[in-house]
């Protein structure tokens, strides 16, 4: 049996959250009516309020009170994300970052949101946007226009419980693939801190300024005039700063102050204690901390699987920041180079190993995602229910 459809704007009624300034920071509260923001249908929840109106500003904007059974869709960065309204939230309005859908009694919020995570609806959106959804998509001209299928409401019914059923499966099915995930990395770092914990025991510490030529820190960035965000002819001496996000690359420029190949340590913001092995002319800047290994005494690589079981590093953003004399002061084990050379092996392939089986959960993930997809194509196609009749 064919199912009715009809225009998303004859189903629903959009509010688009205020514009022009009216929720400007100065004017929230510490308690009162809650400010929605696009956070909550992202993550699917109503908790972590963080800004509140009072009661006048709440009466003048009313229109944007939100109501269990209403779903929220966010409009901008993450956008197209929907969260459904649960009753017996804190009575609230929405803010500019999203939009009020109030979908009419022939129409369930549950079917409403399946079909909106659906291939279905965004192929709609790209072709009434002319290719240009993620920009469009906070459009309600836009939204009005695409064909939505209503069938009776025990079809709705039966959909929604059907896909919940799948979709629970699936979901126990990816936060296992996660935790094996998750194991699978564990494990790694679980064996380099035995086999150090055991080096540690039969090998003498050496303090890291002993072991190293030079441990310092960068400093500030050079001017505008003397590095180029892209590498060029004159510019092409990579320039290393505290992030994690690309190594860290911050630019280029004409000189170095890290010659020899060596080790950094982010020493401030949310990277901190993330290590770097740096094997060409650089310059680190921000207080990125450099550690130039004597290649007498040790091997880079090991070098580098020592730091990376230090306390102070392994706990990361946990220190507000990192400094040459902290550093300093911690010791590792330092065999003889042949025996590093061993253990720097034996880490290699078991890495290799690890990395072997993260692809094959990642692949899982990504079929899961997939066939998520696909079930929710066939169900809003009809192919589901065809048969249940």
């Amino acid at each position: 049996m064919a199912w009715e459809t009809q225009t998303f704007g004859d189903v629903c009624k959009f509010v688009r959250g205020p514009f022009g300034g009216s929720l400007k920071k100065n004017i929230f509260k510490e308690e009162g009516y809650a400010v929605y923001e696009q956070k909550h249908a992202i993550y699917d929840q109503f908790t972590d309020i963080k800004y509140y109106v009072d009661e006048e500003k709440f009466d003048e904007m009313i229109r944007f009170e939100l109501f269990s059974g209403d779903l929220i869709m966010s409009c901008s960065g993450t956008m197209g994300k929907v969260a459904i309204v649960p009753p017996n939230i804190p009575r609230g309005i929405i803010n500019q970052a999203l939009l009020k859908l109030t979908p009419n009694k022939s129409l369930s919020s549950e079917f409403l949101k399946l079909w909106m995570e659906s291939r279905n609806f965004q192929e709609q959106i790209e072709q009434l946007s002319q290719g240009a959804a993620i920009k469009n998509m906070a459009s309600v001209k836009i939204l009005k226009e695409i064909k939505i299928p209503t069938p009776s409401e025990s079809e709705q019914k039966r959909i929604v419980a059907l896909l919940d059923t799948v979709f629970a499966d699936l979901e126990q099915t990816r936060a296992k693939t996660e935790q094996n995930l998750k194991n699978a990395r564990e494990l790694f770092e679980s064996k380099k801190l035995s086999l150090f914990e055991s080096l540690s025991n039969s090998s003498n510490l050496s303090p890291l300024s002993l072991v190293c030529e030079n441990i310092f820190a960068g400093g500030d960035a050079p001017q505008k005039d003397l590095y180029s965000k892209e590498e060029t002819e004159k510019f092409n001496i990579p320039i290393y700063a505290n992030a994690v996000r690309n190594n860290g690359l911050y630019g280029f420029t004409d000189y170095s102050r890290a010659n020899e190949p060596s080790i950094t340590i982010a020493a401030r913001g949310s990277g901190t204690g993330h290590i770097e092995l740096r094997t060409e002319p650089f310059l680190p800047i921000v207080r990125l901390i450099v550690l130039t290994p004597n290649k007498e005494l040790i091997s880079l690589g090991y070098f580098k699987h020592a730091l990376q079981t230090l306390d102070i590093l392994r706990s990361g953003s946990a220190i507000p920041q990192l400094t040459v004399p902290m550093i300093k002061e911690y010791s590792i084990p330092v065999p003889d180079l042949k025996v590093q050379g061993k253990i720097v092996l034996e880490l290699e392939i078991l890495a290799v190993y690890i990395e072997r089986i993260e692809a094959i959960y990642q692949d899982k993930l990504t079929a899961i995602d997939e066939l998520k997809k696909s079930i929710l194509q066939k169900a809003f196609s009809g192919e589901l229910t065809a048969t249940a009749e």
